[in-house]
């Protein structure tokens, strides 16, 4: 590694994307998506659709940003943010189904 390499920081510019579904637009995916480095994909259960996770996807990758998945709660209609009493082995299986069905897309 380069003297100017050591001092130049490398910074990851994260976003959250992809949270709309059917007929609901959220967020401006189109406008924050090319300046971002890697995109966390909303995988279906607060937020997305698998139309619109494949849509972020090819975004995404039409920018070179990396692509992960951005799992929440199955709670559409509050976004993932209520607070939600699922057992830890039902929670672990919500994980791997959003982050199953971001891998298959």
């Amino acid at each position: 590694m380069t003297a100017e390499a050591r001092r130049s920081p490398v910074i990851d510019l994260n976003v959250d994307a992809g949270e709309s579904f059917g007929a609901y637009r959220i967020g401006a995916d189109e406008e924050i998506v090319p300046l971002a480095t890697s995109v966390n994909v909303a995988c279906g259960l607060h937020g997305g659709d698998p139309l619109v996770m494949r849509r972020t996807v090819r975004l995404a990758a039409s920018h070179g940003a990396a692509v992960g998945a951005h799992p929440g709660y199955p709670d559409l209609q509050g976004f993932g943010r209520r607070g939600m009493a699922i057992p830890p082995e039902e929670l672990v299986q919500i994980l791997l189904y959003q982050i199953g069905a971001l891998a298959a897309i």
